[in-house]
Order: C-alpha cells, then sequence, then structure tokens
C-alpha cells in the first residue's frame, strides 16, 4: 500500500466515524444530580414522566431529584431553600418568584388559557350564566396566588361582576373538588384535570374560562438564578430533555395518552380517557423553534413578555407584589438558544418533530 492509499484510508475512515457520531444518539457517561420540581397530575408535567419512562435524563447525563407540591405558591416559596433547581410552574407564581427569590423563568410549558376557568354547579349554571349578576354576594372557591385566580378575576370583569362584590375562599385544589361534590360549594376557579373531575363528580359546568375574557394563561419553565449561573449546560440539558418530551408525545399520540393517564393515576387523580384527550386537545405546547420565536425580542417586548406583564399587572393591582417586574428582568431566552446552537443537543430535543 502506498503512503497516498493508506491516507486515504484513514481519511475515508474518519470521516465515516464523524458521520456516525453525528447520527448517534447522546449517550453521556456522568449522571449529574438536578433538583427537578413539578406539581403532579398536570398535563404540563408530562414531559418529565416521558423521560423517566424513555430514560432520556440519562441520555443527556442528568440523574433527576423530583420535588413536587400541590401548587404553584408553596413550590416557590421552598426555593430557598434550594430544594429544587428548574422545574414548572404556573405563570403567576414564576412572578412571584420572581420577584420574592430571582427566579428566571426560560421557556413555556404549555398555553393553558382554556383549562382555567370558573366552574358552576349543573343546577345552578343556567340561571348564572343568563344573570351573572347572581354571583355577587358568593363565595368563589379557588386557590389564590394562581393561574386560575388570574382567570377567574378575567371572568369577573368580562361578565361586569366587581370583584368586590365576591368572595374568594382559597382553598386547594383537591379541597374545592371535595367541597363541591358535597354540596359545600356552587361556584368555583379550577384548572385541569380538576376541570373534568367536577363535570363528571358534581355535574358542573364552565362558566368562563381564561381564553373566553381574553386572558393568555402560559405555564412557565424556571429556574434558581444561582444555579442557572453556576450551571448553564445542565439548565439547557434540562430544556432539550423537556422538549423532546413534547416533540416525542405529538409523533406518538397514543402511547403518550396512555403514559399520560398512568401518571395522573400516580399522582392520585384518575381521569377518563375522553378528559385525557381534551387535555391534549386545549393545551397548546411549544416546540424549540416556536419557543424562540415567542421569546425573540427586537425593538419591542417579546409575545412572552406581552402574556407576562399582563398577569404581573393582576398581581400588583390585587396588591399581591408592590409593582409590576420588567419582563425582561426575568424572562430569559439563553437557554432556548444555548440548546439551538448545540448541534447534538438540538437533535435530541427535536428529532421527532418531523416524524
Amino acid at each position: 500500500m502506498t503512503k497516498d492509499k493508506g491516507m486515504k484510508r484513514i481519511l475515508k475512515g474518519l470521516t465515516l466515524a464523524t458521520l456516525i457520531a453525528a447520527s448517534t444518539p447522546m449517550v453521556a457517561s456522568a449522571q449529574t444530580p438536578i433538583g427537578v420540581s413539578y406539581q403532579p397530575s398536570l398535563y404540563w408535567a408530562l414531559p418529565f414522566h416521558y423521560a423517566n419512562v424513555k430514560g432520556w435524563w440519562k441520555d443527556v447525563g442528568l440523574a433527576p431529584n423530583f420535588t413536587t407540591f400541590p401548587a404553584g405558591a408553596p413550590q416557590i416559596a421552598a426555593a430557598p431553600s434550594r430544594s429544587w433547581d428548574v422545574g414548572g410552574t404556573g405563570s403567576v407564581p414564576a412572578i412571584l418568584g420572581a420577584v420574592r427569590f430571582n427566579i428566571l423563568t426560560i421557556g413555556i410549558t404549555n398555553d393553558e388559557s382554556k383549562t382555567n376557568a370558573m366552574m358552576v354547579r349543573g343546577d345552578k349554571f343556567e340561571a348564572i350564566r343568563s344573570n351573572p349578576k347572581l354571583l355577587e354576594n358568593q363565595n368563589i372557591l379557588l386557590t389564590t396566588n394562581s393561574t386560575v385566580d388570574y382567570a377567574t378575576r378575567k371572568c369577573l370583569e368580562k361578565m361586569g361582576v366587581s370583584q368586590g362584590s365576591v368572595k374568594f375562599v382559597n382553598l386547594g385544589q383537591a379541597q374545592i373538588i371535595t367541597a363541591l361534590t358535597s354540596n359545600n360549594g356552587d361556584i368555583a376557579g379550577v384548572w385541569a384535570p380538576n376541570t373534568y373531575t367536577l363535570e363528571d363528580r358534581a355535574g358542573a359546568k364552565y362558566l368562563c374560562s381564561g381564553a373566553d375574557a381574553g386572558a393568555i394563561v402560559p405555564g412557565a419553565l424556571i429556574v434558581r438564578a444561582d444555579f442557572a449561573k453556576e450551571r448553564p449546560d445542565d439548565v439547557a440539558k434540562f430544556l432539550a430533555v423537556y422538549l423532546r418530551g413534547w416533540s416525542w408525545a405529538k409523533a406518538n399520540p397514543a402511547e403518550a395518552r396512555a403514559l399520560a393517564l398512568d401518571f395522573y393515576k400516580q399522582g392520585g387523580l384518575e381521569v377518563t380517557p375522553r378528559a385525557m384527550d381534551q387535555e391534549f386537545a386545549l393545551r397548546p405546547t411549544f416546540g424549540l423553534d416556536e419557543q424562540i420565536k415567542i421569546m425573540a425580542r427586537g425593538a419591542n417586548p417579546s409575545t412572552v413578555d406581552g402574556w407576562f406583564s399582563e398577569i404581573g399587572k393582576f398581581i400588583s393591582d390585587v396588591g399581591t407584589i408592590p409593582a409590576n417586574p420588567e419582563a425582561r428582568n426575568y424572562i430569559t431566552d439563553e437557554f432556548m438558544k444555548k440548546v439551538a446552537a448545540d448541534p447534538k443537543l438540538k437533535a435530541f430535543a427535536t428529532e421527532f418533530d418531523k416524524k
């Protein structure tokens, strides 16, 4: 063999090895711990479950330690203890976290405008729908400082009912379901899948959703700012796993729904296949390109900035925070862009997008 032929063979071998490496799924040798927080039995948390079942965390070199909370407010309150590093939550607690604990919003879990709603017991529904003024002097059971708190108040505004004319009763979502199913409440603000549970168990009906009231209600992917600074690469890996979850679910709808029913059951909530179909139909999710698009800032604020600014105004108006924070101070597309800039990570996150 001549020297030139030998060199050509070596170069050919290197080229083939490079092509194989580029087409091979990410394989990581070391597993880095990361604390992931979420609320169980919620649609937007499904990518975490899919990743557990499919082994995707290991593929990017992460070993998640999960911490769950019944609602966003206690989840955010736990941030200073460093019991979690990243996670998902509602937009209202995400803003509270930004103001109080330097929490950053790094992406959108889903658009849940249609699934945060005011619901009324079936025997009261027609009268109240015909005359919303009947809501005055009534108790509205809801979880305060939450997305459904925001949606409910926007609904009241749309219906011409003063917030001061009703009484908001702060309860956890499970307590609200118990109250309505035992005839100890008539009107509630709940998020899905609790909406479907009230339909099935209490004959409740939708009076008004966030979407009906023109209120965009996004869910937020979040990170502690100190963790983001210390481990930016791991934040990007976390996002890649999450994005892969929705990418896979869209390409495999039947299996995705079956796993979703199992996930809800593990969290103590059994829903019907019909209700799960509603979850997938009513809650738009966003792929990598869509995330970057809605978070992009030019001369004007981003689409996401606008959504969160409206919600921040609500939180400040009701006195929960002293002022509406500037969206660009706590919403960043840095980590989504980091996923897009890494060829392997981007391929991992978007593998199923075109299938």
